[in-house]
């Protein structure tokens, strides 16, 4: 049983890049389908394809490399966790590294970015931040 499926989505993206491998398959979720989706809107992934195959489905990621196989991701951190859950109100809303990375953040309005809950005045649970 997994306890905390981000964190697992997040680690099997970190040890593919680790490897150099071109994508990754995760067991597939509405949670990480849109946190795949931001990824590939800020720029991280090249692109993502949500498979219907078993019980689940699977989300197949295309990682994206610069350069001499240089990942365009250089981190991953799960900041809430079921064991500790993060939120930040509106005014609270975390920076990473003064702008130039992502916090995804779980709103009423769905899973956004830091800039973009900036820019609708709300805030959630902090999910994870991208370097």
């Amino acid at each position: 049983m997994m306890t905390d499926p981000i964190a697992d989505m997040l680690a099997r993206v970190r040890n593919a890049i680790g490897a150099g491998h071109a994508d990754v398959s995760i067991p597939a979720s509405n949670t990480k389908r849109e946190i795949a989706r931001i990824l590939r809107d800020e720029g991280y992934v090249k692109g993502f394809e949500s498979v219907d195959e078993g019980p689940q489905g699977r989300i197949d990621i295309e990682l994206k490399y610069v350069g001499d196989r240089e990942s365009a991701i250089t981190g991953l951190k799960r900041v809430s966790s079921p064991g500790l859950r993060v939120y930040c109100n509106k005014s609270s809303l975390p920076s990473v590294l003064n702008g130039l990375g992502v916090a995804m953040i779980s709103t009423s309005r769905g899973v956004m970015t830091d800039r973009q809950c900036r820019e609708q005045g709300v805030g959630g649970e902090v999910l994870c931040e991208v370097l």
